[in-house]
């Protein structure tokens, strides 16, 4: 896809889904560490109905560093694979506040280091708590969407998100995971796409191959 193009597809879904923000629920930065990394292989609807309790039973990093690993896999145990989940929570809890001094950090390097944060989770939490968009989160939606109009070819989501910060200017990172999430969820869907109702078809490589009409 031509870089007019990709930025054309971002300016068309901004028009289409202008409420499109974070699904998930936090108050603090590491309660959004924590949302995130229960909603690995899970959906941001249920994180939202489990963490209300999670967070009123620890409601600082601390009780999250102390909680019984026992009780907090129960609290959690909604969101699947719960008990990995729960042990890199802890684990995660316990680095911040030893390696720094109980503030979530802000960078790529430092939040990737952090038990159970990858880069998707850290370009997540770099820009929903500090507004820091240096790259894109590219998750299964991000991915689908980028795969079938053509913005990359690349199955791998690093080289994804690599071929759109290429095609994007970086202006529009901010937006392009929220909005890919939303078009994911409402119109591309997996298995069944809404193809001839998409405000972005012209744009999208499977739409021509597979709908548009030939002459």
């Amino acid at each position: 896809m031509l870089k007019k193009d990709a930025k054309k597809v971002i300016e068309i879904l901004k028009d289409y889904y202008p409420d499109a923000t974070c699904s998930l629920d936090f108050k603090t930065p590491f309660q959004l560490v924590v949302a995130v990394m229960l909603s690995a292989q899970c959906t941001d609807e249920r994180v939202n109905k489990t963490t209300p309790a999670l967070f009123e039973r620890c409601k600082s990093i601390q009780d999250f560093a102390d909680i019984d690993i026992h009780e907090l896999e129960n609290l959690i145990h909604p969101c699947g694979f719960y008990k990995n989940k729960a042990k890199n929570i802890k684990l995660c809890a316990k680095q911040v506040l030893e390696n720094f001094g109980g503030v979530v950090p802000h960078t790529m390097q430092e939040l990737t280091s952090l038990a159970g944060v990858g880069r998707k989770s850290a370009n997540v939490i770099m820009l929903e708590v500090f507004g820091i968009a240096n790259g894109i989160a590219v998750d299964t939606h991000a991915k689908r969407i980028a795969n079938l109009t053509g913005m990359s070819d690349q199955k791998d989501p690093a080289k994804i998100e690599q071929d759109l910060i290429k095609l994007l200017p970086k202006e529009y990172l901010k937006d392009v995971n929220h909005l890919f999430v939303w078009h994911g969820r409402n119109t591309c869907i997996a298995r069944r796409p809404k193809c001839n109702t998409c405000p972005i078809k012209e744009y999208c490589r499977y739409y021509k191959m597979n709908f548009k009409e030939r002459p």
